[in-house]
């Protein structure tokens, strides 16, 4: 029913429903296939092992025994693997160094936007993404991922804020929200989507000692909108006016976009690959962009056409664009 739907003839795909590796062995060194895709790897076991399926010893025998005939008969094999709560291969470590190259499936379910992340890749750059739209026809490759990750965003709205991220080769625009709300509680909470929740409470508690902002009893709520998740530092100024547009109901100005890192004593850091950042939001109608100041000599060299606004503090960056 699948392949109908997508359209894909049957003709030259063989299903096998076993999960005996030794049949599946067999059956690969008979039909020499062009690709195999084993789905998945917890549920295959070895005649030879008496534990259970899904052990760690079965699923390291069972691996070890795929890559072997991958690398004797040259037939590409995919593994497709479970994963944990916290988005880490279910079951021994080892398969992910035993492999070629490692790819997670990410995405939020209530959106139709897919991640694909190489984590590891003997043949090929780490660290590369690519983004893909659930459809009634399968996934299809999403060219423009920033201008998919900001459709439908609130515009002037307090608590918004627009800022890059450069995953792999590639830069994308993403929106960041904040809701700040009296707490009821004794230690108000910090929830964070998307963020780690260690570096937004420092950056938090930077906001509050520099900028003379009281959150300390506020619960704050933020999200990286679209389900991605941020690791480098280039957010940290957007996050710190997220939280602050929300706190005093203020919007940012339209077509803005922050960058910036901020440091432990309020000051803002450079960020690498301003022009991959700035060349994606001058083609989506951004006008201005909040920089650090000490990147001003790399951004004035760009062919841009944007209005930079430097900053080298945080309490600059809030006056700058809440007075």
């Amino acid at each position: 029913m699948r392949a109908d739907r997508l359209g894909v003839s049957r003709n030259s795909i063989v299903l096998c429903s076993q999960t005996s590796f030794e049949h599946i062995s067999e059956l690969i060194s008979e039909r020499h296939p062009g690709l195999c895709i084993i789905d998945s790897i917890q549920t295959l076991y070895s005649e030879e092992i008496s534990s259970a399926p899904g052990s760690v010893s079965q699923t390291r025998e069972v691996t070890a025994g795929l890559l072997r005939i991958a690398k004797s008969l040259n037939v590409p094999i995919v593994l497709v693997g479970h994963v944990t709560k916290d988005g880490a291969i279910a079951g021994p470590r080892i398969i992910e160094h035993m492999v070629d190259t490692v790819l997670y499936f990410e995405g939020d379910g209530s959106s139709s936007l897919r991640m694909l992340r190489a984590t590891k890749n003997r043949f090929g750059s780490t660290g590369e993404l690519a983004f893909f739209e659930m459809t009634q026809k399968g996934l299809v490759g999403v060219e423009n991922a920033s201008a998919l990750l900001l459709s439908g965003r609130p515009h002037m709205a307090p608590g918004s804020v627009i800022t890059s991220v450069v995953e792999g080769s590639r830069a994308v625009l993403l929106e960041i929200q904040a809701l700040m709300s009296p707490s009821s509680y004794a230690n108000p909470q910090r929830m964070t989507q998307g963020l780690d929740k260690g570096r937004v409470s420092m950056l938090l508690a930077v906001l509050e000692s520099k900028c003379k902002v009281g959150i300390s009893n506020m619960d704050a709520y933020i999200n990286v909108v679209g389900g991605m998740r941020i690791d480098e530092t280039a957010c940290d100024l957007a996050v710190l006016c997220a939280v602050f547009s929300s706190v005093s109901s203020k919007a940012l100005r339209e077509n803005t976009m922050v960058i910036g890192e901020v440091g432990l004593t309020g000051e803002l850091r450079p960020v690498s690959d301003l022009e991959k950042r700035l060349a994606d939001a001058s083609r989506l109608g951004f006008t201005s962009c909040v920089l650090p100041g000490a990147s001003k000599s790399a951004a004035s060299r760009l062919p841009v056409k944007m209005d930079f606004i430097y900053v080298d503090k945080l309490s600059e960056a809030i006056d700058v664009l809440f007075s």
